[in-house]
């Protein structure tokens, strides 16, 4: 009898970061499942390369921010899963879905909080309390953060109090999933050169610089530094790693 591969669910999984790790992690000989937001056409692609590396690979429609759709997406993942698997568990949840907010702590309006909050951190909240049902004793949760939530740069005020929530979620997570062996932990990127944000690491030269010359290893950071250390987040190696926030940030503002 065959041994059921373990699978990653990602959200966000069709560009930049959460492309990565998707692949990434299916390097690892795990198989995964992505969301997308409204890409199909890039999630697909994602799928295919998976595919390509003898990885089972699906990607789902949703919207991270309306939890009105979550029970709807949760029947869907956990009716795909039985059908292609047996069982409509995963091992591994990576909230990694979310878009960039840039804007003075006096500007924000409350259209522009909620809208962070709800992808951010309301989204994530009530995404992994959906899916606990169906995550393996033993697995894995992996919630994305920021540098920004360790040093402060001025207009990321929303952006950088969503994330430290989650951070402080995430040792919640470790501590009440303890009894079924569910670690959590926290990846934080630094400052990366994808279309986050509007792409303004990526194409702004200015930005890019700025951030080059506070980072300890002299660069902006690539979604390619990032992947590889979720992945590792996903195997053996790293079960005794929990309630950790893992800054991969090159050095940045040390």
């Amino acid at each position: 009898m065959s041994t059921r591969n373990k699978i990653a669910l990602i959200t966000g999984g069709s560009r930049g970061l959460g492309k990565n790790m998707a692949i990434k992690i299916a390097k690892k000989g795990i198989d995964v499942v992505i969301t997308y937001h409204s890409n199909k056409a890039e999630a697909d692609k994602v799928v295919a390369e998976i595919q390509a590396l003898g990885q089972k690979a699906a990607a789902f429609q949703l919207d991270t921010s309306n939890i009105k759709l979550f029970d709807g997406f949760i029947k869907e993942l956990t009716a795909y899963l039985n059908k292609e698997t047996g069982s409509p568990n995963i091992d591994f949840l990576v909230n990694n879905a979310g878009t960039g907010f840039y804007g003075p702590f006096a500007e924000a309006t409350e259209e522009q909080f909620d809208a962070a909050m709800n992808i951010h951190f309301k989204g994530v909240f009530f995404l992994t309390q959906k899916a606990l049902p169906y995550i393996n004793n033993g697995g894995r949760i992996i919630n994305i953060s920021s540098g920004l939530a360790r040093f402060s740069l001025p207009g990321s005020s929303v952006y950088g109090s969503m994330k430290s929530a989650i951070e402080t979620l995430t040792r919640y997570l470790a501590k009440e999933l303890g009894p079924r062996k569910i670690a959590a932990n926290v990846v934080a990127p630094g400052a990366i050169a994808t279309d986050f944000g509007g792409g303004r690491i990526r194409d702004d030269k200015e930005t890019n610089q700025r951030v080059a010359s506070v980072t300890a290893l002299g660069r902006v950071g690539e979604a390619d530094d990032i992947g590889g250390v979720v992945a590792f987040l996903c195997t053996e190696d790293a079960r005794w790693i929990n309630a950790q926030r893992i800054e991969v940030s090159g050095g940045m503002m040390l």
